[in-house]
């Protein structure tokens, strides 16, 4: 444990939290960095530290964020997961300069609506709360990379999740409840990866086909019972995680992941798979765990890159043609 510093102006006297978890630059306060020191509140002095740009309390034992946090206009980054804060204050939309906030698994049922004028907002990490609706006011967010709103009770995604142009990271709406998609996601075209595993889906929109920026798409744990065929024109897809689902058939249009390296199909009650998957070279990894397939392509084994094949608690008439070949030059058939 460092020594503990002198108190600055305006710095709360020590005690309160760990030794430098008040950081300086020369004399001037700019960051408060006490993750898991067991803090109950906010000491009423850290709204004085005017010059504060980042604000690190994850794991401590917050209820409440105080209204006075939106004197704080220089902060940057404002980290609070894992705390057991229930509300938002609206204050929090004074902080112009925010761009990273973090407020994952605390106990949270609503987000203010001045949240969404934090226009210089690019990382928002409401995951693990209590939320069960966002407002339209979602797509002013137009800086926003990342959104992870996984793990809450959402009925519905506003179709305002097409509005935000800057999107490119990640968006995560895994583990809510909803049970459809809105089309505007096909708006959403630099999207690297997105994820709606765990839901209650039966259908993807056409306009999945859109998001051409994909590389991973997980939808496992829902009910689909089929895929649009506007899935194959998602080029630079490498990751497709179907798992899980009510899938009988593929569409031929699967043909057209040429980037594709991984594909889950575990659990779905297939039976069959469509001839255009040998053109999928670059495939390394394919999941047929628990299917209802009693034929393979035999092309399968022309696949040049294929190094694991999982065929396990499948009831085959006869071990598939393609399962010697694939052995022989190294790909791992688990049968």
């Amino acid at each position: 444990m460092p020594e503990p510093r002198v108190p600055e102006p305006g710095v709360p006297e020590p005690g309160w939290a760990p030794a430098g978890a008040v950081r300086f630059a020369g004399d001037v306060p700019v960051a408060l960095v006490a993750p898991g020191a067991g803090l109950p509140s906010l000491p009423a002095a850290v709204g004085d530290m005017a010059t504060l740009r980042h604000i690190d309390l994850e794991g401590n034992a917050l209820t409440t964020l105080p209204g006075w946090i939106g004197r704080l206009e220089r902060l940057r980054v404002l980290l609070l997961y894992g705390n057991r804060i229930t509300a938002l204050p609206p204050e929090l939309g004074r902080l112009v300069s925010l761009e990273h906030l973090g407020a994952g698994r605390n106990a949270l049922t609503a987000v203010p609506d001045a949240l969404w004028g934090l226009s210089r907002l690019r990382s928002l990490i409401l995951a693990e709360n209590e939320i069960a609706d966002l407002p339209p006011g979602l797509g002013r967010l137009r800086e926003l990379r990342m959104l992870d709103l996984g793990h809450n009770r959402l009925r519905e995604v506003p179709a305002e999740i097409g509005d935000l142009p800057c999107l490119t990271d990640y968006l995560y709406l895994s583990d809510n409840g909803f049970t459809s998609v809105p089309a505007s996601l096909g708006r959403l075209d630099r999207l690297g990866y997105l994820n709606l595993a765990e839901n209650r889906l039966a259908a993807l929109p056409e306009a999945i086909g859109d998001m051409t920026g994909l590389h991973e798409l997980r939808v496992h744990d829902n009910r689909l019972a089929t895929l649009p065929e506007a899935v194959g024109r998602l080029t630079g897809l490498r990751e497709l995680h179907l798992r899980n689902n009510r899938l009988t058939a593929l569409p031929e249009a699967i043909g057209g992941l040429r980037a594709l390296r991984h594909l889950d199909l575990r659990g779905n009650p297939m039976e069959r798979l469509p001839d255009s998957v040998v053109r999928l070279t670059e495939l390394t990894h394919l999941d047929l765990r628990a299917t209802r397939l009693t034929t393979l392509p035999g092309g399968l084994a022309e696949l040049p890159r294929l190094e694991k094949l999982d065929l396990r608690w499948i009831k085959f008439d006869e071990v598939p043609a393609c399962v010697h070949p694939l052995r022989e030059r190294g790909c791992v058939v688990l049968l």
